[in-house]
Protein backbone atom coordinates (compact mmCIF):
# COMPACT_ATOMS: atom_id res chain seq x y z
CA UNK A 1 0.00 0.00 0.00
CA UNK A 2 0.98 3.87 -0.89
CA UNK A 3 0.49 4.67 3.00
CA UNK A 4 3.73 2.18 3.89
CA UNK A 5 5.27 3.75 0.88
CA UNK A 6 4.83 7.66 1.86
CA UNK A 7 5.48 6.53 5.65
CA UNK A 8 7.36 9.47 7.45
CA UNK A 9 10.91 8.81 8.53
CA UNK A 10 14.06 10.21 9.40
CA UNK A 11 15.80 11.35 6.70
CA UNK A 12 19.63 10.05 6.31
CA UNK A 13 22.48 9.90 4.58
CA UNK A 14 21.64 7.70 2.04
CA UNK A 15 23.35 9.17 -1.17
CA UNK A 16 25.31 6.53 -3.48
CA UNK A 17 27.42 6.82 -6.17
CA UNK A 18 25.96 7.38 -9.72
CA UNK A 19 26.45 5.00 -11.87
CA UNK A 20 28.90 5.40 -15.00
CA UNK A 21 26.81 6.91 -18.03
CA UNK A 22 29.12 4.72 -19.96
CA UNK A 23 27.70 1.27 -18.95
CA UNK A 24 26.56 -0.39 -21.19
CA UNK A 25 22.72 -1.39 -21.17
CA UNK A 26 20.68 -3.89 -23.19
CA UNK A 27 17.71 -2.54 -23.00
CA UNK A 28 17.53 0.71 -21.76
CA UNK A 29 14.30 1.85 -20.00
CA UNK A 30 12.15 4.17 -21.81
CA UNK A 31 10.91 6.40 -18.99
CA UNK A 32 13.86 8.48 -17.63
CA UNK A 33 12.85 8.10 -14.01
CA UNK A 34 13.01 4.51 -14.13
CA UNK A 35 16.16 4.24 -16.05
CA UNK A 36 17.19 6.42 -12.24
CA UNK A 37 15.82 3.94 -10.31
CA UNK A 38 17.86 0.86 -12.41
CA UNK A 39 21.21 3.07 -12.21
CA UNK A 40 21.10 4.53 -8.80
CA UNK A 41 18.10 3.55 -6.47
CA UNK A 42 19.67 4.12 -3.08
CA UNK A 43 20.39 7.91 -3.85
CA UNK A 44 17.91 10.04 -2.70
CA UNK A 45 15.70 11.94 -5.07
CA UNK A 46 12.93 13.76 -2.54
CA UNK A 47 13.29 15.22 0.92
CA UNK A 48 9.72 17.35 2.45
CA UNK A 49 11.28 18.91 5.15
CA UNK A 50 8.94 21.17 7.36
CA UNK A 51 9.61 23.02 10.91
CA UNK A 52 8.65 21.00 13.53
CA UNK A 53 7.88 17.92 11.20
CA UNK A 54 9.86 14.47 11.03
CA UNK A 55 11.95 15.19 7.47
CA UNK A 56 10.48 12.67 4.69
CA UNK A 57 12.10 11.45 2.06
CA UNK A 58 12.35 8.92 -1.09
CA UNK A 59 15.07 7.67 -3.21
CA UNK A 60 14.78 7.06 -6.92
CA UNK A 61 13.81 3.09 -6.55
CA UNK A 62 11.08 4.59 -4.02
CA UNK A 63 9.94 7.22 -6.11
CA UNK A 64 9.73 4.90 -8.88
CA UNK A 65 7.74 2.73 -7.00
CA UNK A 66 5.23 5.01 -5.79
CA UNK A 67 5.06 7.17 -9.57
CA UNK A 68 4.25 3.70 -10.69
CA UNK A 69 1.08 2.83 -8.40
CA UNK A 70 -0.66 6.36 -9.02
CA UNK A 71 0.66 5.35 -12.89
CA UNK A 72 -1.12 2.33 -12.52
CA UNK A 73 -3.92 3.38 -11.05
CA UNK A 74 -5.10 6.11 -13.38
CA UNK A 75 -4.52 3.39 -15.88
CA UNK A 76 -7.17 0.86 -13.89
CA UNK A 77 -9.98 3.38 -14.08
CA UNK A 78 -9.59 4.00 -17.77
CA UNK A 79 -7.78 6.98 -18.45
CA UNK A 80 -6.37 6.83 -21.82
CA UNK A 81 -3.23 8.00 -23.47
CA UNK A 82 -3.61 11.79 -24.06
CA UNK A 83 -6.00 12.46 -21.69
CA UNK A 84 -5.70 15.03 -18.76
CA UNK A 85 -5.15 14.54 -15.15
CA UNK A 86 -4.85 17.18 -12.70
CA UNK A 87 -3.26 17.78 -9.25
CA UNK A 88 -3.53 19.99 -6.73
CA UNK A 89 -1.62 21.10 -3.69
CA UNK A 90 1.18 22.70 -2.22
CA UNK A 91 4.69 21.29 -2.80
CA UNK A 92 4.86 17.87 -1.36
CA UNK A 93 6.71 14.75 -1.96
CA UNK A 94 3.18 13.08 -3.53
CA UNK A 95 2.58 16.15 -5.94
CA UNK A 96 6.62 15.29 -7.80
CA UNK A 97 4.97 11.50 -7.34
CA UNK A 98 2.17 12.56 -9.30
CA UNK A 99 4.00 14.63 -12.05
CA UNK A 100 5.57 11.30 -12.38
CA UNK A 101 3.14 8.83 -12.83
CA UNK A 102 0.84 10.82 -14.95
CA UNK A 103 3.92 10.79 -17.67
CA UNK A 104 4.09 6.85 -17.04
CA UNK A 105 0.37 7.07 -17.99
CA UNK A 106 1.05 8.67 -21.09
CA UNK A 107 -1.63 11.58 -20.30
CA UNK A 108 -0.98 15.28 -19.70
CA UNK A 109 -0.44 16.46 -16.36
CA UNK A 110 -2.79 19.72 -15.26
CA UNK A 111 -1.90 21.48 -12.22
CA UNK A 112 -4.54 23.35 -11.04
CA UNK A 113 -3.64 27.02 -8.58
CA UNK A 114 -4.70 26.32 -5.23
CA UNK A 115 -5.03 30.06 -4.79
CA UNK A 116 -7.89 30.69 -7.39
CA UNK A 117 -11.83 30.91 -6.75
CA UNK A 118 -14.38 28.03 -6.71
CA UNK A 119 -15.62 29.94 -9.79
CA UNK A 120 -12.16 30.04 -11.28
CA UNK A 121 -11.44 26.66 -10.67
CA UNK A 122 -14.59 25.26 -11.96
CA UNK A 123 -13.69 26.71 -14.85
CA UNK A 124 -10.31 25.48 -15.81
CA UNK A 125 -11.77 22.28 -14.20
CA UNK A 126 -14.11 21.91 -17.24
CA UNK A 127 -12.34 23.59 -19.66
CA UNK A 128 -8.95 21.38 -19.57
CA UNK A 129 -11.37 17.76 -19.53
CA UNK A 130 -9.61 16.14 -16.76
CA UNK A 131 -11.00 12.97 -15.64
CA UNK A 132 -8.96 12.59 -12.14
CA UNK A 133 -8.14 15.26 -10.24
CA UNK A 134 -5.53 13.95 -7.38
CA UNK A 135 -5.44 16.35 -4.25
CA UNK A 136 -3.84 17.37 -0.92
CA UNK A 137 -6.36 16.67 1.79
CA UNK A 138 -6.10 20.75 2.21
CA UNK A 139 -7.81 21.45 -0.35
CA UNK A 140 -10.30 18.36 -0.33
CA UNK A 141 -13.34 20.63 0.71
CA UNK A 142 -12.82 23.64 -2.40
CA UNK A 143 -13.73 19.82 -4.29
CA UNK A 144 -16.23 18.75 -2.43
CA UNK A 145 -18.32 21.86 -2.88
CA UNK A 146 -17.59 22.27 -6.72
CA UNK A 147 -17.91 18.20 -7.60
CA UNK A 148 -21.34 18.93 -8.76
CA UNK A 149 -20.20 21.37 -11.15
CA UNK A 150 -17.34 19.23 -12.86
CA UNK A 151 -18.94 16.30 -14.30
CA UNK A 152 -16.34 15.19 -16.54
CA UNK A 153 -13.97 14.09 -13.31
CA UNK A 154 -14.56 10.46 -12.28
CA UNK A 155 -12.28 10.39 -9.51
CA UNK A 156 -10.82 12.64 -6.86
CA UNK A 157 -8.16 11.36 -5.42
CA UNK A 158 -6.92 12.58 -1.66
CA UNK A 159 -3.58 12.00 -0.12
CA UNK A 160 -1.82 13.87 3.18
CA UNK A 161 -4.96 13.29 5.15
CA UNK A 162 -9.13 11.79 4.87
CA UNK A 163 -11.55 12.52 2.30
CA UNK A 164 -13.45 15.20 2.71
CA UNK A 165 -16.39 13.86 1.38
CA UNK A 166 -18.00 10.06 0.24
CA UNK A 167 -17.10 10.92 -3.40
CA UNK A 168 -13.17 11.33 -2.45
CA UNK A 169 -11.04 8.01 -2.05
CA UNK A 170 -8.20 7.77 -0.25
CA UNK A 171 -4.87 7.32 -2.25
CA UNK A 172 -3.85 4.26 -0.65
CA UNK A 173 -7.58 2.92 -1.93
CA UNK A 174 -6.90 4.56 -5.80
CA UNK A 175 -2.92 3.18 -6.84
CA UNK A 176 -2.17 -0.24 -8.69
CA UNK A 177 0.67 -2.21 -8.87
CA UNK A 178 4.32 -1.08 -8.48
CA UNK A 179 5.56 -2.10 -12.09
CA UNK A 180 6.50 0.25 -14.61
CA UNK A 181 3.57 0.38 -16.60
CA UNK A 182 3.87 0.04 -20.65
CA UNK A 183 2.73 3.26 -21.85
CA UNK A 184 4.07 5.11 -25.34
CA UNK A 185 5.64 8.14 -23.47
CA UNK A 186 5.03 9.68 -26.44
CA UNK A 187 1.01 10.87 -25.79
CA UNK A 188 2.68 12.35 -22.25
CA UNK A 189 2.77 16.27 -21.55
CA UNK A 190 1.80 19.08 -19.19
CA UNK A 191 -0.73 21.72 -19.51
CA UNK A 192 -0.52 24.44 -17.64
CA UNK A 193 -2.83 27.22 -17.83
CA UNK A 194 -2.19 31.32 -18.77
CA UNK A 195 -4.86 33.61 -18.94
CA UNK A 196 -5.26 35.34 -22.02
CA UNK A 197 -6.12 39.49 -23.10
CA UNK A 198 -9.92 37.38 -23.04
CA UNK A 199 -10.04 37.05 -19.90
CA UNK A 200 -10.46 33.26 -20.19
CA UNK A 201 -7.67 31.07 -18.98
CA UNK A 202 -5.97 28.90 -21.33
CA UNK A 203 -4.02 25.61 -21.23
CA UNK A 204 -1.04 25.62 -22.90
CA UNK A 205 -0.15 21.83 -23.93
CA UNK A 206 3.59 20.83 -24.22
CA UNK A 207 4.74 17.22 -25.04
CA UNK A 208 7.09 16.03 -22.38
CA UNK A 209 9.72 14.70 -25.10
CA UNK A 210 9.64 17.53 -27.27
CA UNK A 211 12.69 19.83 -27.66
CA UNK A 212 15.28 17.11 -26.00
CA UNK A 213 18.03 18.52 -28.01
CA UNK A 214 17.52 22.21 -27.04
CA UNK A 215 17.39 20.83 -23.04
CA UNK A 216 20.34 19.53 -23.41
CA UNK A 217 22.28 22.60 -24.59
CA UNK A 218 20.90 24.68 -21.88
CA UNK A 219 21.96 22.35 -19.07
CA UNK A 220 25.07 22.46 -20.51
CA UNK A 221 25.62 26.18 -20.71
CA UNK A 222 24.50 26.16 -17.11
CA UNK A 223 26.79 23.52 -16.08
CA UNK A 224 24.81 21.75 -13.96
CA UNK A 225 26.18 18.45 -12.35
CA UNK A 226 24.75 15.09 -11.30
CA UNK A 227 25.46 15.58 -7.66
CA UNK A 228 23.62 19.30 -7.67
CA UNK A 229 20.62 19.60 -5.05
CA UNK A 230 17.46 21.50 -6.13
CA UNK A 231 15.67 23.25 -3.79
CA UNK A 232 12.06 24.56 -4.58
CA UNK A 233 11.63 28.55 -4.25
CA UNK A 234 7.39 29.30 -5.33
CA UNK A 235 4.62 26.49 -6.06
CA UNK A 236 5.34 24.06 -8.87
CA UNK A 237 2.18 24.67 -9.96
CA UNK A 238 4.07 27.65 -11.74
CA UNK A 239 5.79 27.04 -14.81
CA UNK A 240 8.96 27.83 -13.60
CA UNK A 241 9.87 26.38 -10.42
CA UNK A 242 7.80 23.27 -11.74
CA UNK A 243 9.80 22.82 -15.31
CA UNK A 244 13.06 23.44 -13.36
CA UNK A 245 12.69 20.90 -10.74
CA UNK A 246 11.29 18.10 -13.45
CA UNK A 247 15.01 19.15 -15.33
CA UNK A 248 16.38 18.06 -11.68
CA UNK A 249 15.29 14.77 -12.13
CA UNK A 250 15.78 14.43 -15.36
CA UNK A 251 19.24 14.75 -14.31
CA UNK A 252 19.17 12.52 -11.35
CA UNK A 253 19.37 15.62 -9.00
CA UNK A 254 18.06 15.54 -5.23
CA UNK A 255 15.22 17.82 -4.94
CA UNK A 256 14.23 19.71 -1.59
CA UNK A 257 10.31 20.67 -2.05
CA UNK A 258 9.90 23.49 0.44
CA UNK A 259 5.90 23.16 1.13
CA UNK A 260 5.46 26.21 1.60
CA UNK A 261 7.39 29.58 0.95
CA UNK A 262 9.14 31.10 3.72
CA UNK A 263 12.13 33.33 3.67
CA UNK A 264 14.35 32.63 6.95
CA UNK A 265 13.07 28.44 6.29
CA UNK A 266 14.62 28.42 2.62
CA UNK A 267 18.06 29.32 4.00
CA UNK A 268 17.60 26.66 6.91
CA UNK A 269 17.28 24.79 3.91
CA UNK A 270 20.00 25.46 1.34
CA UNK A 271 22.22 25.12 4.65
CA UNK A 272 21.08 21.90 6.24
CA UNK A 273 21.03 20.05 2.70
CA UNK A 274 23.88 22.21 0.95
CA UNK A 275 20.98 23.32 -1.92
CA UNK A 276 23.17 23.86 -4.85
CA UNK A 277 20.59 24.93 -7.56
CA UNK A 278 17.13 26.56 -7.63
CA UNK A 279 14.63 28.99 -9.37
CA UNK A 280 13.36 32.19 -8.33
CA UNK A 281 10.99 34.85 -9.22
CA UNK A 282 12.25 38.38 -7.95
CA UNK A 283 9.51 38.29 -4.68
CA UNK A 284 10.57 35.33 -2.84
CA UNK A 285 14.72 36.40 -3.20
CA UNK A 286 13.50 40.35 -2.06
CA UNK A 287 12.06 39.13 1.07
CA UNK A 288 15.54 36.90 1.55
CA UNK A 289 17.28 39.46 0.80
CA UNK A 290 15.50 42.14 3.08
CA UNK A 291 15.80 39.55 6.58
CA UNK A 292 18.18 40.88 8.86
CA UNK A 293 21.42 40.70 8.55
CA UNK A 294 21.41 38.75 12.23
CA UNK A 295 19.13 36.22 10.72
CA UNK A 296 20.86 35.91 7.62
CA UNK A 297 24.43 35.06 9.10
CA UNK A 298 23.17 32.38 11.21
CA UNK A 299 23.30 30.33 7.03
CA UNK A 300 25.44 29.06 5.05
CA UNK A 301 24.62 29.81 1.06
CA UNK A 302 27.92 29.37 0.09
CA UNK A 303 26.83 26.03 -1.37
CA UNK A 304 24.54 27.88 -4.50
CA UNK A 305 25.55 27.25 -7.56
CA UNK A 306 23.20 27.95 -10.02
CA UNK A 307 20.18 30.36 -9.45
CA UNK A 308 17.80 30.78 -12.34
CA UNK A 309 16.23 34.52 -11.72
CA UNK A 310 12.87 34.67 -14.35
CA UNK A 311 9.14 34.76 -13.86
CA UNK A 312 9.36 38.41 -13.57
CA UNK A 313 12.35 40.86 -14.67
CA UNK A 314 14.61 41.08 -11.04
CA UNK A 315 15.24 44.68 -10.43
CA UNK A 316 18.96 46.08 -10.99
CA UNK A 317 18.50 46.65 -7.32
CA UNK A 318 17.72 43.11 -5.96
CA UNK A 319 20.66 41.46 -8.20
CA UNK A 320 23.08 43.90 -6.47
CA UNK A 321 21.71 42.34 -2.82
CA UNK A 322 21.47 39.09 -4.02
CA UNK A 323 25.27 38.56 -4.76
CA UNK A 324 26.07 40.35 -1.32
CA UNK A 325 24.19 37.27 0.27
CA UNK A 326 24.63 34.60 -2.54
CA UNK A 327 27.66 33.73 -4.65
CA UNK A 328 27.75 35.87 -7.44
CA UNK A 329 28.76 33.17 -9.84
CA UNK A 330 25.53 31.74 -9.15
CA UNK A 331 23.29 34.32 -10.77
CA UNK A 332 21.68 33.27 -14.27
CA UNK A 333 18.73 35.31 -15.59
CA UNK A 334 16.26 33.81 -18.07
CA UNK A 335 13.78 35.18 -20.35
CA UNK A 336 10.99 32.83 -21.73
CA UNK A 337 7.69 31.97 -20.77
CA UNK A 338 5.16 29.25 -20.15
CA UNK A 339 4.32 28.58 -23.85
CA UNK A 340 7.74 29.58 -25.15
CA UNK A 341 10.03 27.98 -22.67
CA UNK A 342 13.50 29.42 -21.78
CA UNK A 343 14.63 32.04 -24.67
CA UNK A 344 17.11 34.22 -23.73
CA UNK A 345 20.01 34.02 -21.15
CA UNK A 346 21.81 36.44 -19.12
CA UNK A 347 25.06 34.89 -17.63
CA UNK A 348 26.41 35.82 -14.18
CA UNK A 349 29.56 37.43 -15.52
CA UNK A 350 26.81 40.34 -17.46
CA UNK A 351 24.55 40.48 -14.37
CA UNK A 352 25.90 43.89 -13.40
CA UNK A 353 27.26 44.67 -16.62
CA UNK A 354 23.93 44.65 -18.77
CA UNK A 355 21.82 46.27 -16.16
CA UNK A 356 18.03 45.65 -18.01
CA UNK A 357 18.88 43.31 -20.44
CA UNK A 358 17.58 39.64 -20.36
CA UNK A 359 20.50 38.67 -22.07
CA UNK A 360 20.94 36.58 -25.71
CA UNK A 361 19.25 33.51 -27.22
CA UNK A 362 19.16 30.55 -25.17
CA UNK A 363 21.46 27.80 -27.37
CA UNK A 364 19.52 26.19 -30.23
CA UNK A 365 16.58 29.34 -29.81
CA UNK A 366 16.02 31.90 -32.87
CA UNK A 367 14.56 35.35 -31.82
CA UNK A 368 14.06 38.38 -34.15
CA UNK A 369 12.02 41.54 -34.25
CA UNK A 370 9.51 42.59 -36.40
CA UNK A 371 7.51 45.97 -36.70
CA UNK A 372 3.77 46.26 -36.90
CA UNK A 373 4.00 45.94 -41.14
CA UNK A 374 5.76 42.82 -40.38
CA UNK A 375 9.14 43.81 -41.35
CA UNK A 376 12.52 41.91 -39.31
CA UNK A 377 14.14 44.93 -36.93
CA UNK A 378 17.59 44.63 -36.88
CA UNK A 379 19.54 47.87 -35.82
CA UNK A 380 20.07 48.69 -32.31
CA UNK A 381 17.93 50.38 -30.05
CA UNK A 382 14.98 49.94 -32.83
CA UNK A 383 12.08 48.56 -30.99
CA UNK A 384 9.89 45.50 -32.17
CA UNK A 385 7.82 42.36 -31.49
CA UNK A 386 9.80 39.91 -30.17
CA UNK A 387 9.21 36.59 -31.84
CA UNK A 388 10.74 33.03 -31.02
CA UNK A 389 11.67 30.03 -33.54
CA UNK A 390 13.10 26.71 -30.84
CA UNK A 391 11.73 22.96 -30.32
CA UNK A 392 10.19 24.40 -27.00
CA UNK A 393 7.73 26.41 -28.26
CA UNK A 394 4.58 24.69 -27.03
CA UNK A 395 1.92 22.92 -29.30
CA UNK A 396 -1.01 24.90 -28.93
CA UNK A 397 -3.39 26.72 -26.88
CA UNK A 398 -6.22 23.86 -25.80
CA UNK A 399 -9.89 24.54 -27.27
CA UNK A 400 -8.38 27.82 -28.37
CA UNK A 401 -6.17 27.20 -31.36
CA UNK A 402 -6.91 30.18 -33.11
CA UNK A 403 -5.73 32.35 -30.59
CA UNK A 404 -2.32 30.17 -31.12
CA UNK A 405 -2.88 30.60 -34.90
CA UNK A 406 -3.01 34.82 -34.00
CA UNK A 407 0.61 34.58 -32.29
CA UNK A 408 2.43 32.27 -34.98
CA UNK A 409 3.82 33.22 -37.98
CA UNK A 410 4.58 31.88 -41.13
CA UNK A 411 8.88 30.23 -40.41
CA UNK A 412 7.90 28.61 -37.10
CA UNK A 413 7.59 32.16 -35.24
CA UNK A 414 5.90 32.56 -32.57
CA UNK A 415 5.03 35.66 -29.31
CA UNK A 416 3.81 36.23 -26.41
CA UNK A 417 3.37 40.03 -27.53
CA UNK A 418 6.70 41.77 -25.77
CA UNK A 419 8.20 44.12 -27.19
CA UNK A 420 12.30 44.45 -26.88
CA UNK A 421 15.18 45.99 -28.33
CA UNK A 422 19.21 44.65 -29.08
CA UNK A 423 21.80 46.65 -28.07
CA UNK A 424 25.19 46.95 -30.13
CA UNK A 425 26.65 43.87 -28.54
CA UNK A 426 23.06 41.69 -29.47
CA UNK A 427 21.45 41.94 -25.96
CA UNK A 428 17.98 41.93 -25.73
CA UNK A 429 15.83 44.32 -23.56
CA UNK A 430 12.41 43.75 -22.83
CA UNK A 431 11.28 47.69 -23.00
CA UNK A 432 7.27 46.74 -23.21
CA UNK A 433 4.14 44.12 -22.85
CA UNK A 434 2.35 44.75 -25.64
CA UNK A 435 -0.60 43.32 -24.06
CA UNK A 436 -0.11 45.00 -20.83
CA UNK A 437 0.39 42.20 -18.74
CA UNK A 438 1.32 42.78 -15.35
CA UNK A 439 3.92 40.82 -13.00
CA UNK A 440 3.19 40.94 -9.77
CA UNK A 441 5.40 38.90 -7.71
CA UNK A 442 6.26 36.38 -10.35
CA UNK A 443 2.55 35.84 -11.57
CA UNK A 444 1.43 36.78 -14.86
CA UNK A 445 -2.13 38.87 -14.44
CA UNK A 446 -3.79 39.64 -17.20
CA UNK A 447 -6.15 42.92 -17.01
CA UNK A 448 -9.02 41.93 -19.12
CA UNK A 449 -10.03 38.86 -16.65
CA UNK A 450 -10.02 41.40 -13.85
CA UNK A 451 -11.62 44.36 -15.55
CA UNK A 452 -14.94 42.08 -16.70
CA UNK A 453 -14.90 40.94 -12.86
CA UNK A 454 -15.82 44.48 -11.34
CA UNK A 455 -17.39 45.01 -14.23
CA UNK A 456 -19.94 42.75 -13.02
CA UNK A 457 -20.92 44.76 -10.30
CA UNK A 458 -24.21 46.94 -10.96
CA UNK A 459 -22.61 50.08 -9.76
CA UNK A 460 -19.85 50.00 -12.00
CA UNK A 461 -19.99 51.86 -15.75
CA UNK A 462 -16.60 50.80 -17.01
CA UNK A 463 -13.70 49.72 -15.67
CA UNK A 464 -9.44 49.58 -16.83
CA UNK A 465 -6.74 48.13 -14.81
CA UNK A 466 -3.34 48.84 -15.15
CA UNK A 467 -0.34 47.51 -13.42
CA UNK A 468 2.01 50.05 -10.86
CA UNK A 469 5.49 49.81 -9.88
CA UNK A 470 5.75 48.26 -6.57
CA UNK A 471 9.00 47.92 -4.52
CA UNK A 472 7.55 44.36 -3.18
CA UNK A 473 6.06 42.54 -5.85
CA UNK A 474 7.54 44.62 -8.90
CA UNK A 475 4.13 45.76 -10.24
CA UNK A 476 0.71 46.12 -8.15
CA UNK A 477 -2.73 45.64 -9.60
CA UNK A 478 -4.78 49.32 -9.86
CA UNK A 479 -8.24 49.51 -10.77
CA UNK A 480 -9.52 52.65 -12.68
CA UNK A 481 -13.47 52.75 -12.06
CA UNK A 482 -16.24 54.76 -13.54
CA UNK A 483 -19.16 54.46 -11.37
CA UNK A 484 -22.51 54.20 -12.94
CA UNK A 485 -24.35 57.79 -12.66
CA UNK A 486 -25.79 58.11 -8.97
CA UNK A 487 -23.97 55.26 -7.60
CA UNK A 488 -22.76 55.61 -4.78
CA UNK A 489 -19.39 53.51 -4.75
CA UNK A 490 -16.79 53.20 -2.86
CA UNK A 491 -12.98 51.49 -3.55
CA UNK A 492 -13.84 48.61 -0.48
CA UNK A 493 -17.03 47.82 -2.06
CA UNK A 494 -15.48 47.19 -5.43
CA UNK A 495 -13.04 45.32 -3.71
CA UNK A 496 -15.36 42.67 -2.23
CA UNK A 497 -16.66 42.15 -4.87
CA UNK A 498 -13.43 41.62 -6.81
CA UNK A 499 -12.37 39.17 -4.12
CA UNK A 500 -15.73 37.03 -5.12
CA UNK A 501 -14.81 36.88 -8.25
CA UNK A 502 -10.97 36.33 -8.51
CA UNK A 503 -8.12 34.76 -6.77
CA UNK A 504 -6.65 37.21 -4.06
CA UNK A 505 -3.70 38.11 -5.96
CA UNK A 506 -6.05 39.52 -8.90
CA UNK A 507 -7.62 41.90 -6.47
CA UNK A 508 -6.36 45.17 -7.34
CA UNK A 509 -4.28 46.67 -4.47
CA UNK A 510 -5.62 50.32 -4.95
CA UNK A 511 -8.66 51.58 -6.59
CA UNK A 512 -9.06 54.82 -8.56
CA UNK A 513 -12.64 57.06 -9.28
CA UNK A 514 -12.14 58.93 -12.41
CA UNK A 515 -15.08 60.26 -14.43
CA UNK A 516 -14.09 59.23 -17.59
CA UNK A 517 -11.56 56.29 -19.16
CA UNK A 518 -9.26 57.91 -21.88
CA UNK A 519 -9.95 56.11 -24.66
CA UNK A 520 -8.67 56.44 -28.49
CA UNK A 521 -10.87 57.66 -31.40
CA UNK A 522 -11.78 53.95 -31.82
CA UNK A 523 -12.82 53.40 -28.50
CA UNK A 524 -10.21 51.72 -27.15
CA UNK A 525 -8.79 52.16 -23.45
CA UNK A 526 -5.43 54.19 -23.82
CA UNK A 527 -3.55 52.53 -21.01
CA UNK A 528 -0.14 54.28 -21.30
CA UNK A 529 -2.04 57.83 -20.53
CA UNK A 530 -3.67 56.22 -17.03
CA UNK A 531 -0.12 54.46 -16.43
CA UNK A 532 1.44 57.73 -16.87
CA UNK A 533 -1.10 59.63 -14.59
CA UNK A 534 -1.16 57.15 -11.71
CA UNK A 535 1.85 55.03 -11.71
CA UNK A 536 4.07 57.78 -10.21
CA UNK A 537 1.55 57.60 -6.87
Amino acid sequence: MLQGTFARREAGDQHCAMASTNDPSPTPPADYLTAHAQAFGDKVALIDDRPGEPVRQRTFAELEADANRMANGLIEVGVEPGQKVMWLGQNSLEVMAFYHAARKAGTISVPLNYRLTDEESIYVVNNSDAVVIMADAEFGPVLARIRSEIPAVREVVIFGGAPTSDDQRPLDDFVGAATTPERDLSTAGTMIYTSGTTGNPKGAVRRTEVGAEQSAALLQLFQYRPDDVYVTCGPLYHSGPGGFAAIAHRLGNTIVVQHKFDPEDWLRLIDTHRATSTFSAPTPIRMVVNLPAEVKARYDTSSMRVMVANAAPWPFALKQAYVEDFPPSSLWEVYGSTEMGVNCVLAPDDQLRKPGSCGKPAPLVDIALFDDDGNEVTDPGEPGELFVRAASVFETYYKAEEKYAADHRDGGWHTVGDVAYRDDEGYLYICDRKKDMIISGGMNIYPAEIEAAIELHPDVYEAAVIGVPSEEWGESVMAVVVAATGADLDAAAVEAHAREHLAGYKVPRSIEFVDEIPKTGSNKILKRELRQQFAAG
